[in-house]
C-alpha cells in the first residue's frame, strides 16, 4: 500500500505532462468506446431488421434455396395452416408469417413494367414491425370495409406508373401450370424501403390474392417470430429435430447485408483500435521515457539506500497503470456522455451506399466493453512504461548519482 502511495505522489511532479497523457489515454478510451458502440449499434439493428423481414426461422420446402425453381411455387409448402396452428402452440412462438412470392409483368393499361411481389397475411403484417415506411394510403390491416383484391405499392412504381392511391392497376403472372393468369388490384398505399431499386419493382398483396394468381394454396416459406430473440438458436435445432422433412433455416443463414457489413465493421473498426491503443502506448512510454531521465539521480539514490531495483521499476508501473487507470475512467464517462448525449440530442447519419433513407446516430456504452478496452489500456501503459524504465533501473549507482 505504501508504494501505491509513492506511486500517487509522484503523479504530481510534473502535472502538466501527466495531464496531457492523462487526457490522451482518456480520448483514446473514448474513441475506442465510441467506435466499438456505433458498431454494437449497427449490428443490433441490422440483426433486429434481418428478423423481422422474414422471421426468427425460416421454414420452406428443402430444396427452396438450393435449387432453381422451374415455376412459380414449384418449391413451395403444403397445408401452411395446420403447420402455422402447430407452431403457435409452442410458447416461445410469438407469431407466425405466411408468404407468396411471386413476380410478373403490372400495367396501368398505357405503361407496363416488371414487378417483384409478395403475398403476406394482412392480418399478421405488422408482426414485421417498422420494415417500410408509409407515402400514402394505408398499410395492409383488419377491416371489414376492405373488398376486391389490394396491393401496397413502392414509390418509384406509382411514380413509374403514375398512380396514386385508389387507383386501379393490373398484375400479371405465371400460374404454376405455366398458364398466363391476370388480376386486377387497387392501390391500397405507396410505400419506400429506403432502397430504389426495390422500391422500382415492389408490389404487396394479400397472400390469397397472391395464390389466386398463382393459382395454388401453396406458399412459399413460413417465417416463425419468437417472443425472446435469445431463444433463436434452441428453438431452430428444436424444429431441425421436429421437422426433418423441412427446411430449416435460421435467421442469419440469409441475413447476407448483416454479415457483410459485420465484416466489414470488424476490420474497419479494429484497424481504428489498434491505432489508438498505439497512440496511448506511444504517449505512455514518452512520459515514462522522460520521468526516468528526470529521476536518474533518485533511482541512483534509492538503489544506494539498499532499494533493490526490482522495487524501483515497480513504482514506476504503479504509476504508469494509475495513469492508464484514471484515463480509462475519464473516457469511460466521456463516452457515457456521449452516449446519452446522442439520445437526447439526435443526430442524422446520411443514407448509406444503395439507400434513400437515413437513419439516427446511436452509440452503445457496453460494460463488458468497457471493461475490455480499461484493462487493455492499463495492462499497455503498464507495458510501455516497462520498456522505458528497464534500462533506467539498471544503471550503475555511481552512473545514475553522477547522471546530469
Amino acid at each position: 500500500m505504501k508504494w501505491l502511495l509513492l506511486a500517487w505522489s509522484n503523479l504530481g511532479r510534473n502535472r502538466r505532462r501527466m495531464l496531457a497523457t492523462l487526457l490522451l489515454t482518456a480520448i483514446g478510451v473514448t474513441g475506442i468506446m465510441a467506435t466499438s458502440g456505433f458498431a454494437l449499434y449497427t449490428y443490433d439493428s441490422l440483426r433486429e431488421f434481418a428478423m423481422r423481414d422474414k422471421g426468427h426461422v425460416i421454414l420452406t420446402h428443402p430444396a427452396f434455396y438450393q435449387t432453381q425453381e422451374d415455376y412459380p411455387l414449384h418449391f413451395g409448402l403444403d397445408n401452411a395452416d395446420s403447420l402455422e396452428q402447430a407452431l403457435r402452440q409452442d410458447r416461445r412462438v410469438r407469431n407466425t408469417l405466411a408468404t407468396v412470392e411471386f413476380s410478373g409483368l403490372i400495367t396501368n393499361g398505357d405503361k407496363s413494367t416488371i414487378f417483384v411481389g409478395e403475398g403476406v397475411e394482412p392480418e399478421l403484417f405488422q408482426v414485421r414491425g417498422p420494415s417500410m415506411r408509409l407515402d400514402a394510403g394505408r398499410l395492409f390491416g383488419v377491416t371489414h370495409s376492405d373488398t376486391g383484391a389490394q396491393a401496397l405499392i413502392g414509390r418509384s412504381l406509382a411514380n413509374n406508373l403514375k398512380v396514386s392511391v385508389g387507383e386501379g392497376l393490373t398484375l400479371m403472372s405465371t400460374t404454376v401450370d405455366g398458364a398466363l393468369n391476370a388480376i386486377d388490384v387497387t392501390v391500397r398505399g405507396i410505400v419506400s424501403t429506403g432502397v430504389p431499386e426495390l422500391d422500382s419493382r415492389l408490389v404487396m398483396t394479400r397472400i390469397t390474392d397472391a395464390q389466386r394468381l398463382l393459382n395454388s394454396d401453396r406458399i412459399t416459406r413460413l417465417g416463425v417470430y419468437l417472443n425472446d430473440s435469445a431463444q433463436a438458436d434452441a428453438f431452430y435445432n428444436s424444429l431441425k429435430e421436429q421437422y426433418p422433412h423441412l427446411g430449416i433455416t435460421a435467421w442469419h443463414e440469409r441475413a447476407f447485408f448483416y454479415t457483410s457489413v459485420r465484416n466489414l465493421y470488424n476490420r474497419i473498426f479494429g484497424v481504428m483500435g489498434l491505432v489508438i491503443l498505439a497512440m496511448v502506448g506511444f504517449a505512455v512510454f514518452n512520459t515514462a521515457s522522460m520521468s526516468v531521465m528526470e529521476r536518474t539521480r533518485e533511482i541512483g539514490a534509492l538503489a544506494a539506500m539498499g532499494t533493490r531495483r526490482g522495487e524501483i521499476l515497480r513504482l514506476f508501473l504503479m504509476e504508469a497503470g494509475l495513469i492508464g487507470l484514471l484515463g480509462s475512467l475519464v473516457g469511460l464517462v466521456l463516452s457515457g456522455l456521449l452516449s446519452l448525449g446522442l439520445m437526447v440530442f439526435e443526430v442524422q447519419m446520411p443514407p448509406p451506399p444503395g439507400q434513400t433513407e437515413g437513419y439516427p446516430l446511436q452509440v452503445y456504452w457496453s460494460a463488458e466493453m468497457a471493461l475490455v478496452s480499461s484493462a487493455i489500456v492499463v495492462v499497455l501503459a503498464v507495458l510501455a512504461s516497462g520498456v522505458a524504465t528497464f534500462r533506467g533501473v539498471r544503471k550503475p549507482i555511481v552512473e545514475a548519482l553522477n547522471y546530469a
